[in-house]
């Protein structure tokens, strides 16, 4: 990929992980520049430590020096820079909805993908148990896809973005079950995102970065 003309942010990211493919999606999306900088979580580079304390990612700084640390800023930050298909709704009609879907994702159903996931350091309860209370979020999202092709309408928006890399995850633990599921219109949603150009373009595996490396463009 060619140099971007303009100064470009600089994200810190890991491939696999859902914060930041939400952050790798909604950038690519609204087409700003970013260098691309794929991060060993268990070696943390200096440069991330120095920019956030939090040693995690998705971190964006951009070329002013502003440093955001949360992936849903981040989806936040970059459409309302730009915005080609009008993610954000008129006067951000979208957030609002996106934010309410968002805190059942980011929350309870982000611990009941975490349990079920990794069932075996959760003994309380059978992995079963955690996927019965996961699907009460793919119970709702079944019901807003039922009418409508994305989760806030007839177009990708924000919320859609936010949302989609947990259900990847989710579906992943299991796809056999998954695929026999009550719920076919998160299924088709789930693979039409998995199938779209702008996923397979944000999943494109790069090198570990290092300082000095050539600059790697999203």
């Amino acid at each position: 990929m060619s140099i971007p003309s303009a100064s470009p942010n600089i994200l810190y990211s890991f491939r696999r992980c859902p914060y930041a493919m939400r952050a790798r999606l909604a950038l690519k999306y609204s087409g700003l520049p970013v260098e691309l900088r794929e991060v060993d979580l268990n070696a943390v580079p200096a440069e991330l430590s120095a920019a956030s304390s939090k040693n995690t990612v998705p971190v964006l700084v951009t070329p002013g020096g502003e440093v955001i640390d949360e992936s849903w800023d981040i989806v936040l930050w970059s459409l309302r820079h730009n915005d080609p298909d009008n993610g954000l709704g008129d006067d951000e009609a979208n957030v609002i909805p996106a934010d309410q879907l968002l805190e059942i994702n980011d929350f309870s159903f982000k611990e009941d993908l975490d349990r079920y996931k990794y069932f075996e350091r959760y003994p309380e309860h059978p992995q079963e148990y955690y996927r019965k209370r996961g699907e009460e979020f793919l119970e709702e999202l079944e019901e807003i896809l039922s009418e409508t092709r994305y989760l806030l309408g007839d177009r990708p928006t924000l919320a859609d973005i936010g949302v989609f890399p947990f259900i990847r995850q989710f579906a992943g633990v299991d796809r056999d079950w998954f695929d026999q599921s009550p719920y076919p219109h998160l299924r088709n949603w789930l693979d039409e995102w998995l199938a779209s150009e702008l996923f397979k373009s944000v999943m494109v595996k790069h090198p570990l970065w290092k300082p000095g490396d050539t600059p790697v463009y999203l």
